[in-house]
């Protein structure tokens, strides 16, 4: 929630307050270890790096360093990066209409001194808030050096001035982000001469343009993400700017089960109830694949593929319902099946695979189906219903039957009762959904068979 900003308004009221002016990274730094020894979490949202990355993180950041974070595509670079603004202070002043939001004791514009000069402690001050000091730029092969540092401004040149006047130059993104955070997503897909443009700004802090320097003192933390397969394919982050860079950290998939869930379960927009266990299965699934020697590691399998497979299963269900007319839309493992042709995209194969592509995702389907059974069922004597199947009617299921449906024709024994309590399912839907998964797992298990009938439906038996 946004506080209201302060009501100083001039240069002399701000001194008579005991405004402290300091750095982007003495900012950061302070508010890091405020952060750190009053227990909170400087990083909400953030998975699965509490013991690897944001250790590195933080040291990078009470070191004063700029930083570029390697990992593979759905690592959580930019969300991590995001998150940085929040270690800044709510509100900072800056000099009313300051082309750079410069900190009224240090104008570095021409336009900023000279105004601080003739108005004095009446000098106007504005106050921005931290959402506004974090930039951000994906870097893209036409990115120029204007965009990120600045040019000629013709406009102004055409009023008159100069073309040595310091006041001719439109600035970019970089100088605007003076007293604030700028964040280049894909460093390396910038080409080379732009790269050689930010050294400057990041070792002597200033700037150069169209031949002539400009010297202006830039306050801005300078953070990038890149691939680091990105060095040797689509382009590379040149070694000169590399080590202007204070640190490089590794980020990494989710280490454990537990966070890989978390991240689906935090980033995913389910428009249905789905249940954990199922989560589970696309955890599984995701880390399975980031494992196989049939897909091609150098791409890595994104958490965004995780988090799109919940959504589908999701949809799934809704879909379901409104065809059914069932009041709540509950996904099942019936629904699992969907994501494999919509989201087989998303996965980068070696070349050898080509052709058995849905064969492999399907298999890690599977694999991961069958572990989450024997970690949610295990210990439950699932004999009574295998015998139950074998001497009576076979159960049919599918995503045109009905959670009760499916309920209804299910044999009375008390194994099922006991599926139910075990994954904590209550309503019809989630109690259909947990007989399915017991299924599935006899299925897998070769105690029972499984077999398309005529409507497309799904036959245990």
């Amino acid at each position: 929630m946004t506080s209201t900003k302060p009501g100083i308004s001039t240069l002399g009221e701000l001194k008579a307050s005991g405004h402290r002016q300091r750095s982007i990274k003495e900012e950061l730094r302070e508010n890091l270890l405020k952060a750190l020894r009053d227990g909170t979490d400087p990083w909400p949202g953030i998975v699965g790096f509490g013991s690897t990355v944001l250790p590195q993180f933080e040291r990078a950041i009470l070191a004063g360093h700029d930083v570029v974070l390697l990992g593979e595509r759905g690592q959580g670079k930019t969300r991590l990066l995001r998150t940085l603004n929040l270690l800044l202070d709510e509100w900072v002043p800056v000099i009313a209409g300051a082309e750079l939001g410069e900190h009224p004791y240090e104008p570095i514009t021409p336009a900023s001194i000279r105004k601080a000069k003739e108005l004095g402690d009446d000098l106007p001050v504005e106050w921005r808030h931290r959402s506004e000091r974090y930039a951000e730029k994906l870097a893209t092969p036409d990115t120029s050096v204007a965009d990120l540092v600045g040019d000629v401004d013709p406009v102004k040149v055409a009023e008159g001035r100069s073309l040595g006047d310091p006041e001719t130059i439109h600035f970019g993104l970089v100088p605007r982000s003076h007293r604030g955070i700028v964040a280049i997503n894909e460093l390396p897909d910038l080409a080379e001469r732009i790269q050689v443009s930010l050294l400057n700004v990041m070792e002597e802090r200033d700037i150069q343009v169209r031949g002539y320097t400009l010297r202006l003192p830039l306050d801005v933390m300078l953070v990038a993400s890149a691939n680091p397969e990105d060095y040797t394919n689509r382009g590379r982050i040149i070694t000169p700017l590399k080590d202007r860079f204070g640190a490089e950290i590794r980020t990494h998939y989710p280490l454990e089960l537990d966070a890989e869930v978390a991240v689906i379960d935090q980033e995913a927009e389910l428009q249905a109830t789905v249940p954990t266990y199922l989560l589970e299965v696309l955890a599984r699934f995701t880390r399975l694949l980031r494992e196989s020697p049939s897909v091609d590691q150098r791409s890595g399998v994104s958490a965004r593929f995780a988090i799109a497979a919940a959504e589908t299963i999701a949809a799934a269900a809704v879909h379901r319902a409104a065809i059914l007319g069932e009041a709540e839309p509950v996904a099942r493992p019936v629904d699992l099946g969907t994501i494999i042709e919509v989201l087989r995209g998303k996965v980068e194969f070696e070349s050898g695979e080509e052709g058995r592509e849905i064969e492999v995702l399907e298999h890690m389907l599977r694999r991961a189906t069958a572990d989450t059974v024997r970690a949610h069922l295990g210990g439950i004597n699932l004999a009574a219903l295998v015998t139950a199947i074998e001497t009576g009617e076979p159960i049919v299921t599918g995503d045109r039957i009905t959670a009760k449906a499916l309920l209804d024709e299910l044999p009375d024994v008390e194994v099922i009762g006991d599926i139910h309590e075990r994954l904590n399912a209550v309503s019809d839907g989630e109690k259909a959904a947990a007989v399915e998964l017991a299924l599935e797992g006899l299925y897998l298990a070769r105690r029972i068979s499984k077999d398309p009938d005529d409507d497309g439906q799904t036959v245990y038996s």
